[in-house]
């Protein structure tokens, strides 16, 4: 009888420390957000806002965007226009290995600040050595503010890259898989 009194006391210890290990975990997380990424959180006690409240914030903001109703689910399909920026060879592709290397770091360092700024959602190179190189997702309202951003590349105001901008349309909120 002590054994199985022990070995509840000693499962049930353990699960609390792990229930409350989550709960540190889940509060850090809180702690390191900026208020702007609140809404993001996918919380049981978050609001989630309608497809109407989705339409009118981006709306508001420029975006352009239309609305469909999925056949087979009945659900509200809410598309955003986005911007794919190819990145293709530019007519600068000589330079020597410490330029290459430092061009290279200065692109990425674009790219992750138009990520950060939320200009971009993703970027990435193709696998291949083909002349489009790689492309990236600008999530902002205009083509110009698209063209602008992808101009500000390093390695595009250097002539390693040329930039080819098109609209794109997306479903708002699907992930990649």
């Amino acid at each position: 009888m002590k054994k199985l009194i022990l070995s509840i006391l000693l499962i049930t210890f353990l699960f609390s420390c792990k229930k409350e290990s989550e709960l540190k975990h889940l509060e850090d997380r809180l702690d390191s957000l900026e208020v702007k990424d609140i809404d993001t959180l996918d919380l049981e006690t978050a609001h989630k806002k309608s497809i109407k409240e989705i339409k009118a914030e981006l709306t508001a903001n420029g975006f352009e965007t239309y609305d469909y109703i999925d056949e087979k689910t009945k659900d509200t399909i809410l598309m955003q226009q986005y911007f794919i920026a190819f990145l293709k060879s530019g007519p600068i592709r000589s330079q020597n290995e410490e330029e290459a290397e430092l061009s290279q770091t200065e692109h990425l360092a674009h790219l992750n600040r138009m990520y950060e700024l939320g200009y971009a959602d993703i970027s990435g190179p193709f696998g291949d050595n083909g002349d489009i190189r790689g492309i990236t997702i600008y999530n902002v309202p205009t083509l110009k503010m698209a063209d602008s951003l992808a101009k500000s590349d390093p390695m595009v105001k250097k002539g390693n890259l040329i930039v080819e901008i098109h609209p794109w349309w997306a479903a708002k909120g699907f992930p990649l898989r």
